[in-house]
């Protein structure tokens, strides 16, 4: 269907349907820690479980990374395709982070969550009841994403 698409309103509904079927399957890919990273669907603004908190975390640096990226070549990260152009929003970054989300977001989430490097006292609950990482849990993913920068193994640092 999305070969045959000729609008991209219609593209981004089929996306959407994609993504839904996408996080259907992806509590199957959380081996360990499942009691606290059980996985529902998801959800943001605010993230309702630990699972969501971290998705929603390593999105927002995967983001960044895509602004500075694009920016650092002289593109205009602020002018996207399909993310709607917005007053400070980084659409081009967003609609480039598309591409890179599941293998390098959601495959880090899964790793942190599946080799023990966060686990539940990461989180708190804030007055709305929403999942958030605390200081040290942040510190933690900070420290694991700066040495996958560098080409260090980040899961033997928390051995």
């Amino acid at each position: 269907m999305i070969r045959e698409c000729d609008n991209s309103k219609t593209l981004l509904g089929l996306e959407g349907e994609a993504a839904s079927v996408y996080f259907s399957v992806l509590d199957e890919l959380i081996l360990q820690q499942k009691e606290e990273f059980a996985f529902q669907g998801r959800n943001k603004r605010p993230p309702l479980d630990n699972v969501n908190a971290l998705l929603s975390f390593a999105y927002s640096l995967l983001a960044g990374m895509c602004g500075a990226a694009l920016e650092a070549v002289g593109l205009d990260a602020y002018v996207g395709f399909f993310h709607a152009d917005r007053p400070g929003r980084i659409s081009l970054a967003l609609d480039l982070m598309e591409k890179l989300r599941g293998v390098l977001a959601d495959r880090f989430v899964l790793t942190l969550i599946n080799k023990r490097i966060v686990n539940a006292d990461d989180f708190y609950k804030n007055r709305e009841r929403s999942s958030c990482l605390k200081r040290k849990g942040k510190k933690r993913v900070l420290k694991c994403v700066a040495g996958a920068k560098a080409g260090i193994d980040y899961t033997s640092l928390f051995k």
